[in-house]
């Protein structure tokens, strides 16, 4: 019986997949561990040896002196409302964008794609200055500072891919639906939340 030799390719997997989650692995344990030192040994310390003495309190420190529980809350409050606006906006413009031939639909598809290729990090300073001379102009701290506009922004970053991943899907729902739907009466509005929107929930497979 002929032994079967282990696929090249493979090996190039198992190495890759593993050289990944070292390099996720380690800098979280770092981080982990230079949580538990004092401040003098994190500062004058070296930063890879490990903490002299475990300092669990520095946990609770963090949420009662550094309120990062209130941080927290906040980024569960911005993080919800991020998505309730990127859903609002990115589901009608995929469905139009992959069901609708109109005047400049390209135009808006190709602006929509252009956006993958915007590095948010790149773009973080001039909309901080944006919104900060929008403010100085006002008079009054509106964009700065505030939940809504913070999420407005996050949900921004994310529209194009959200776009083309629900452009993608729609595109390959039968127009069988629609037609149906169409001779039973259904208005556009209704189509799209009692027919496409069901459709993006999960479903389970015996």
């Amino acid at each position: 019986m002929k032994k079967r030799n282990f696929p090249l390719y493979k090996i190039f997997v198992y190495v890759a997949l593993i050289t990944l989650a070292i390099s996720i692995i380690v800098p979280i344990a770092w981080v982990f561990l230079a949580s538990l030192k004092s401040q003098l040994e994190l500062v004058s310390g070296n930063p890879f040896d490990f903490p002299k003495q475990m300092l669990w309190s520095n946990f609770a420190d963090a949420f009662v002196k550094a309120r990062m529980g209130d941080y927290l809350v906040n980024t569960i409050i911005v993080t919800a409302l991020s998505l309730v606006i990127l859903l609002v906006v990115a589901l009608p413009a995929s469905y139009v964008l992959a069901r609708f031939d109109f005047v400049g639909k390209k135009f808006f598809n190709g602006l929509f794609m252009a956006g993958l290729f915007v590095n948010v990090n790149y773009i973080v300073l001039p909309i901080f200055l944006m919104l900060f001379n929008a403010d100085i102009k006002l008079g009054v701290d509106f964009f700065l500072n505030s939940k809504f506009w913070l999420s407005v922004v996050y949900a921004a970053t994310a529209l194009p891919f959200t776009i083309y991943l629900l452009t993608g899907y729609f595109k390959t729902l039968p127009k069988a639906y629609e037609e149906a739907a169409r001779i039973d009466g259904l208005s556009e509005v209704r189509i799209f939340f009692q027919m496409f929107i069901p459709t993006m929930k999960s479903q389970d497979y015996d």
